[in-house]
């Protein structure tokens, strides 16, 4: 049975679109962005595509393209749209699929949606955490929402290793930790490819 994964973050720039290409190679799954905002020309999808090598995985286009790079409603508005949740429509796939968040759960899509609104009830969760001060409130934040709505959650943590702050967000959540994206000079294909093949077999056990 195919998977429908949604990668979120804990906030915006902790690494969600490097661990979705991991995520995109493991699975040779299909990516699709629902709601990107500003860096059209370089998109978020146009990474994932450039970092990905294997032959299976399709890469679709998002509903929503705004070009501001701001918080969806700031940027929709600027764009004189309004993000409607009905109008994003997830692609319909025989394959796994992964889709990537834009920042964290709670961020605004219009006055009362938020990204939160668009993971569905049997999507498997994957929370991205990177460590800086203030990160491990925003991590224990983000799965205590994703928990109590009763997603399946797991974590990648992305960047050096804080064992202090790992092992007590391990403690206090009990979330499957599926790995660490360590901080890397670059990434291209031969990286995330390396990346993939560690996380392979625990993505499948999803």
């Amino acid at each position: 049975m195919s998977k429908k994964i949604f990668v979120t973050g804990i906030g915006t720039d902790v690494g969600k679109t490097i661990a979705s290409a991991i995520v995109v190679e493991a699975l040779q799954a299909d990516y699709f962005k629902p709601v990107q905002a500003g860096d059209l020309e370089y998109s978020d999808t146009h990474k994932v595509q450039e970092l990905v090598s294997n032959p299976k995985s399709k890469f679709h286009d998002n509903s929503y393209a705004l070009h501001t790079p701001m918080s969806p409603h700031a940027a929709a508005e600027i764009d004189n749209v309004t993000i409607q949740t009905d109008k994003i429509n997830i692609p319909k796939v025989d394959n796994n699929i992964v889709i990537e968040g834009a920042g964290g759960i709670l961020v605004p899509l219009n006055d009362k949606d938020t990204i939160l609104d668009l993971i569905q009830s049997d999507y498997k969760v994957i929370v991205v955490s990177r460590h800086y001060l203030g990160s491990i409130n925003h991590t224990l934040m983000t799965i205590k929402i994703l928990k109590e709505q009763g997603y399946n959650v797991s974590v990648i943590f992305n960047g050096e290793e804080n064992k202090t702050t790992e092992d007590i967000i391990k403690k206090m959540t009990g979330v499957s930790i599926l790995g660490r994206i360590d901080q890397e000079p670059y990434f291209d294909k031969v990286v995330i490819a390396e990346y993939a093949e560690l996380f392979k077999e625990r993505l499948k056990n999803l």
